[in-house]
């Protein structure tokens, strides 16, 4: 932190410590003369007893907090059943993320599906084909893991220009939780594989109306997939796959099957509609490339963003943000105030996780003129988050899925942001 900002601060900190003590309220909303009445004055919650404990025997957040909720576009799908809608990553700090708040998908709607009715099945190239019920799972030794989950169609709005205006919308097909569950490989060896087991792929499968299959080539399947039957401590929630989902680090969300109902090994991909005519990336010259399934390294600032808007005047503000690889873990992030010129390191929160989210934050003293914010994440394979005409060089302006380009914001000397572009 340079001396200025450090100054700065301590003057902030000065004149809030000045507040207190009934000089002068100094703060977002500009100094006011006199003492503070929610200082000086006994309040009703210090004086009125509150709720009992059998008066949220599930806790929900405090209303205050009502509007930290996910969000669908209108527009952007048919219909509820099959759609989604979005994390409020804007209003979210740290980086695991409420269930109740966790993007979801759907292909032919959340189902119910009991754990006295739940039942997997491993078949095809294997010994001796098995049937797990839920009770069985629960007796195998069990793993805790923090990962990523994030739809492949993630910011593909933003193709073709800058369509949705909030990092929400933009980048909120993500969640971020930590999983229990029963690694895919020791349900695998139960049921006996091949000697030979390069080449071989498994095809999973979803117990509701749409099926939805996909192929996982073997060594994916044998080294860190998870099958799930809790996230963030608690059971999985019916949107995202309750009783048992699949967990499939680093790789895009489609492949992360709710209401796992059949694992089969097979010689070779099934090639299904999930994975030809759907999930596969079309490039400028009008063909499609399949099998591209990890997300790569990709980052957003969270705030100040268009829902996130600068509520003070000039001093200190703090940035922030996301980032994640879907190829390991987030080693850097820099962050751009004048549209990629210019780019200062920010602070990763913890060192970063391999296939999980890592938080920055680059604290700035601001002056109260406009910025085009950026934020620009590497991993630790060396790889450097792209533009957006670095990405459209390669994928024209119509393709969908692993959009993973630089995002900008337009900050206003208002405070209020904007989803824009820059070249």
């Amino acid at each position: 932190m340079s001396d200025e900002l450090k100054s700065s601060r301590r003057a902030f900190l000065k004149g809030g410590a000045a507040a207190t003590a009934g000089i002068a309220a100094a703060g977002a909303a500009g100094a006011a003369e006199g003492p503070d009445p929610l200082i000086t004055e006994l309040q009703d919650w210090a004086s009125l007893t509150g709720d009992g404990v059998d008066a949220t025997p599930y806790g929900l957040p405090i209303e205050f907090e009502s509007d930290v909720i996910r969000r669908n576009v209108e527009w952007l799908t048919a219909d509820t059943i099959s759609s989604i809608n979005f994390t409020p990553i804007h209003a979210l700090d740290g980086t695991i993320t409420p269930q109740g708040c966790a993007f979801e998908r759907h292909h032919s709607g959340a189902i119910e599906l009991a754990k006295e009715d739940y039942r997997l099945m491993i078949n095809g190239l294997v010994d001796t084909p098995l049937v797990f019920t839920y009770a069985d799972l629960e007796r195998f030794p069990r793993e805790n893991h923090v990962y990523f989950c994030e739809c492949a169609a993630n910011t593909g709005m933003e193709w073709a220009g800058a369509q949705l205006n909030g990092a929400q919308f933009t980048h909120g097909m993500i969640h971020n939780m930590e999983y229990t569950g029963v690694p895919l490989r020791t349900l695998l060896a139960e049921a006996g594989l091949p000697a030979e087991t390069a080449g071989k792929w498994v095809y999973v499968e979803g117990a509701d109306a749409s099926s939805n299959g996909r192929s996982i080539p073997m060594e994916k399947a044998l080294d860190d997939v998870l099958v799930a039957f809790k996230a963030n401590g608690e059971a999985l929630r019916k949107e995202h796959g309750y009783p048992v989902r699949l967990v499939v680090p680093g790789w895009e969300g489609n492949m992360w099957v709710k209401w796992l109902r059949r694992v089969e090994v097979m010689d070779g991909p099934v090639e299904s509609r999930e994975e030809t005519s759907k999930y596969t990336d079309t490039l400028e010259d009008g063909t499609s490339r399949k099998w591209t399934w990890a997300m790569d390294a990709k980052s957003v600032v969270t705030s100040p963003s268009p829902q996130a808007p600068i509520t003070h005047g000039p001093g200190p503000l703090v940035i922030t943000g996301l980032a994640w690889s879907g190829n390991g873990a987030i080693t850097r992030v820099d962050v751009s105030t004048d549209g990629g010129m210019n780019w200062t390191q920010a602070r990763l929160a913890q060192p970063g996780q391999k296939m999980a989210l890592s938080r920055f934050y680059l604290e700035i003293d601001w002056d109260g003129s406009e910025m085009l914010l950026q934020s620009r994440a590497m991993d630790d394979t060396g790889y450097v988050q792209p533009t957006k005409e670095q990405l459209r060089e390669v994928r024209g302006l119509n393709s969908i899925y692993h959009n993973n380009c630089i995002q900008t914001w337009w900050v206003r000397e208002t405070g209020e942001a904007e989803n824009v572009e820059v070249s």
